[in-house]
């Protein structure tokens, strides 16, 4: 009989076996399980898109409709034409922009509920040249037009709009740059993350995409942005430093200066100046190798950005899951999940009622 060196037999009984050829997940066994119940889809989808339960006569037209599947699509259309929509688009709207329950703020939901309601593009909420301060009274569900009138250059969507400049002030208007990126790139920064760090002599790498050097910090700016003493600041700020000067010209009650109007945290607060945020000769840019000039150029570049089309129905799959917000509670959607939801959005020209549609007649929503 042989026998085998000890250190061989262990080695042997370590080896992990082979992983599966067709691995076996017991979730997509749950999911398979799920059956379709148009009642119960309803009774969610109404709630969501009118705010009130669907009447006995709509769950009975579905429970006795030959083809149920064809009678919950047709009443979902029904409900994205119903005036009870327009109100549910305007508390949407407030708790994605998070502004409300103030005449300036509640102008910037009205503006987004609107675009909803006429089925416009979905990106006008960041390029739309005009009537971007319209009024919603939720008791007849009629908007009263209006332009915004803060002094703004140019009228670019919601990101001249002055309520939320006003509500979003900070030094160096870096609230305003996150509200930015949260309510429409749906993440936190760091917005952009190397697939290589770089040694900044620090206790951490860098993983911006910018340059180390692209940011503002001793001894040019007033305030050190490119410190690797703790954190490195930089692997947020090197966006949102290239984004902030436009946003800086706002001041604390929204209003368009033509110098900068928002301070430093240094003693007597000081108005920010450039310096503060880039170094000399550096340009302005959403993302890495997407340079911006001013607003407009802004509101196209990120109209341009897969991010914001992806986001914009993260956003309403959660809603209408009933997830908590995709950013504060943590509620991520998978790429995968929602991508043929993301095509059909952008092929579709943008329409929301039409990706509302989807997604409340989608297998994902109707299967219990």
């Amino acid at each position: 009989m042989m026998r085998w060196p000890l250190a061989v037999v262990l080695f042997a009984a370590c080896v992990p076996d082979p992983p599966p050829s067709d691995p076996h997940d017991d979730w997509d066994d749950k999911l398979a399980e799920r059956e379709v119940d148009y009642n119960a889809a309803l009774r969610i989808a109404a709630l969501r898109l009118t705010g009130e339960l669907p009447t006995l006569v709509e769950l009975d037209a579905i429970a006795s409709a030959p083809n149920q599947k064809v009678a919950y699509e047709e009443q979902i259309q029904r409900y994205l034409g119903n005036p009870k929509f327009a109100r549910q688009m305007y508390r949407y709207a407030q708790d994605m922009l998070k502004m409300g329950d103030d005449p300036q703020l509640d102008t910037a939901a009205a503006f987004v509920a609107q675009v909803v309601i006429n089925d416009r593009p979905y990106l006008d909420v960041l390029t739309a040249t005009s009537g971007t301060c319209p009024s919603f009274n939720p008791a007849t569900s009629q908007f009263t037009p209006g332009n915004c009138s803060n002094n703004a250059p140019a009228t670019v969507g919601l990101l001249t709009h002055p309520g939320v400049q006003k509500h979003y002030f900070s030094n160096l208007a870096f609230r305003r740059v996150r509200w930015l990126q949260e309510t429409f790139a749906c993440t936190k920064f760091p917005a952009e993350i190397a697939k290589t760090a770089t040694n900044v002599g620090g206790t951490m790498p860098y993983t911006g995409v910018f340059p180390f050097d692209s940011i503002a910090g001793a001894p040019t700016g007033r305030v050190d942005f490119k410190n690797t003493a703790s954190v490195i600041c930089a692997n947020c700020h090197s966006n949102i430093n290239h984004i902030a000067p436009l946003f800086a010209h706002f001041d604390a009650d929204g209003r368009y200066t033509d110098g900068f109007a928002v301070p430093v945290p240094l003693p007597d607060n000081p108005p920010v100046e450039m310096r503060d945020y880039l170094p000399n000769g550096e340009g302005l840019a959403w993302r890495f190798g997407v340079p911006i000039s001013d607003m407009t150029s802004l509101g196209r570049a990120m109209a341009a950005d897969p991010t914001i089309a992806e986001c914009a129905i993260a956003r309403v799959w959660d809603w209408a899951m009933g997830k908590n917000d995709i950013v504060d509670g943590g509620a991520r959607v998978p790429s995968a999940t929602i991508e043929a939801q993301v095509a059909a959005f952008v092929a579709g020209g943008y329409s929301m009622k039409d990706a509302m549609y989807r997604v409340f007649t989608s297998d994902d929503f109707v299967r219990f």
